[in-house]
């Protein structure tokens, strides 16, 4: 297995590992047609065998303070993805992925890493066993059909009608939302200082 530096030649099996990874996850519907491309510096890795895209990496990072993390001091890089095709994972290639991540990021002059997810238990050990700490979190909300929309959310646009909806919630009464409606899922920000 190589790991290497994106090239776009790769988008096409860059989409399919991460919509394939995915599929198993809180983040099954969040699917992307093409790959992202960001507005600051990246470190964009693949992970490749047998000639096939079996995981990804991508950190967009910081050239100023405070223009691509959400917190910290210094010059930080967000994981906006990082992702190991299901029929490879178990073999360390996510962790392979954060290592060689990791190291262009130290060259790079950044001092941490931050990345979202959701509740997925298995993805939030990985970080927690990989030295990310859990620093803060909301709720991902979807309202979807009639009851769960009607008297939350309206349209001030006439004759428009709000089917599905999804929302974020940043409030302390996250048990309540949770309560309340179908599906929720915990948003939560890990954090990793590089020394």
């Amino acid at each position: 297995m190589e790991i290497r530096e994106y090239n776009p030649s790769d988008e096409s099996g860059w989409v399919r590992c991460r919509v394939l990874s995915f599929l198993d996850t809180a983040y099954f519907d969040n699917v992307l047609k093409e790959k992202e491309k960001y507005d600051n510096p990246s470190i964009e890795l693949v992970a490749v065998e047998e000639e096939q895209i079996v995981g990804i990496l991508d950190i967009e990072y910081e050239a100023k303070e405070g223009t691509v993390c959400s917190r910290g001091t210094g010059l930080g890089g967000m994981i906006w993805h990082i992702a190991v095709h299901p029929d490879f994972r178990r073999r360390g290639i996510g962790t392979l992925l954060l290592k060689k991540a990791e190291q262009l990021s130290k060259e790079k002059g950044l001092n941490r890493l931050e990345a979202w997810t959701r509740d997925d238990e298995w993805v939030n050990n990985w970080y927690e066993k990989s030295g990310f700490l859990n620093v803060e979190s909301y709720l991902h909300v979807y309202l979807d059909g009639g009851e769960e929309l009607k008297g939350n959310i309206k349209s001030e646009v006439p004759e428009l009608y709000p089917v599905h909806t999804f929302a974020h919630y940043v409030g302390v009464e996250k048990e309540s939302i949770k309560g309340k409606f179908n599906r929720v899922h915990e948003c939560i920000c890990f954090e990793k200082m590089l020394t």
